[in-house]
């Protein structure tokens, strides 16, 4: 299938895998339901889905990488498709942690962080939707020879990936300083793993800009 793909077009495999991906970063907020609605059992079949999607997302890009031609009659260069195939997949590997570090233990999310978390979870979910609406647009890329007003309307997305990405830093950071404000209130170890979700969440987002980024890579070359 993926050789299949290929034949298609460079980009077909990795929108096929960016599929997967997006449906590990889907998990994401009702896994924060589950944590803030303290159904414990619901998170742990979630995260169970995760680890079985990112699976699936890792067999593809292996599928991706034994398949992916040496060279191609485009002006796309092998490394980047591979680099681009990494970043999407780190985005799988970051909500995978995600799940690992809210089963840990039974976390309980404080009262006074529930609006500001799902307001940074929507951020994050923003970041990684626009990013694969640019993945989306890669074959009318493809189609125009990366240049031209496609090629444009391309860097205008990618910089909006990278404005919201920067938005979620500012979410992130207001988060942070939420949390230690109420180590009075809450055990350390707690603001601990939450301070390590937290910042998973912001890879996550940042693994989706960097594969925006690579993308200018390949329009410039």
């Amino acid at each position: 299938m993926i050789s299949k793909l290929f034949r298609e077009s460079p980009f077909e495999p990795l929108r096929y895998h960016l599929k997967t991906v997006m449906e590990c970063v889907d998990f994401v907020r009702p896994m924060f339901e589950a944590v803030r609605d303290k159904q414990y059992d619901v998170l742990h079949v979630l995260a169970t889905k995760v680890f079985k999607t990112e699976h699936e997302a890792d067999i593809i890009k292996d599928d991706i990488r034994r398949t992916i031609p040496k060279r191609f009659f485009l002006p796309v260069y092998r490394g980047d498709l591979l680099g681009y195939l990494k970043l999407q997949d780190d985005m799988a590997d970051s909500v995978e942690d995600i799940a690992v570090l809210l089963t840990i233990k039974n976390l309980a999310l404080p009262d006074a962080l529930v609006e500001l978390t799902f307001g940074y979870v929507t951020k994050i979910e923003d970041v990684c939707r626009q990013t694969r609406t640019i993945a989306d647009y890669l074959p009318t890329l493809v189609e125009g020879e990366m240049v031209g007003a496609d090629a444009d309307r391309a860097l205008e997305m990618i910089a909006g990936v990278e404005k919201l990405e920067w938005e979620a830093d500012r979410l992130q950071y207001a988060l942070s300083q939420q949390l230690f404000a109420l180590e009075d209130e809450i055990k350390a170890t707690d603001i601990f793993l939450w301070f390590r979700v937290f910042g998973e969440l912001g890879q996550l987002a940042n693994f989706a800009e960097k594969t925006g980024d690579r993308l200018r890579r390949m329009l410039s070359t």
